[in-house]
């Protein structure tokens, strides 16, 4: 989470997917079925960070058209409500305000900014990456630009 352009918390837990594994999966993110056998399922902790997810909350993520399909889906297969929110992708961010970059990963533009992304593809590391670049964008470019590249998801 960040206010005034400062990290101020952060969560993080594996989910257990109830479904296999792809081996793909395993190789980018480096977690295997046993490592979340004992974790809890996706609709036993979304009560707990449910609340960011609002039209009053700004969520942030790299290709975050991706991170949000599988959140609706996850949403979907609990029948939980889809909610109402502010999304920004760094990954657009990233193209308007640093063109000059060879590509537009997370890992490239991290390292552009000097951003410190420690586990790429770790889902608290990434986050914390976006929040930077975030940051970063907000103190050279102002809000006005930036809002331009919010979407409301719903």
């Amino acid at each position: 989470m960040v206010r005034d352009n400062k990290v101020v918390d952060e969560y993080y837990s594996l989910i257990n997917p109830e479904e296999q594994f792809e081996y793909r999966n395993v190789q980018v993110h480096g977690i295997h079925p046993e490592d979340v056998q004992a974790a809890p399922k996706f609709n036993e902790i979304w009560p707990s960070f449910s609340p960011l997810f609002s039209p009053h909350s700004l969520v942030v993520a790299h290709n975050a058209r991706f991170d949000i399909r599988v959140l609706q889906a996850m949403l979907d297969k609990y029948g939980l409500a889809r909610p109402n929110f502010l999304a920004l992708d760094t990954l657009k961010t990233s193209r308007k305000f640093h063109p000059e970059l060879p590509n537009h990963k997370l890992n490239t533009i991290s390292a552009a900014l000097e951003i410190d992304l420690q586990h790429h593809h770790h889902a608290l590391s990434d986050s914390l990456a976006c929040a930077q670049i975030l940051i970063h964008d907000d103190e050279h470019f102002s809000d006005e630009p930036i809002k331009k590249l919010v979407q409301l998801i719903n």
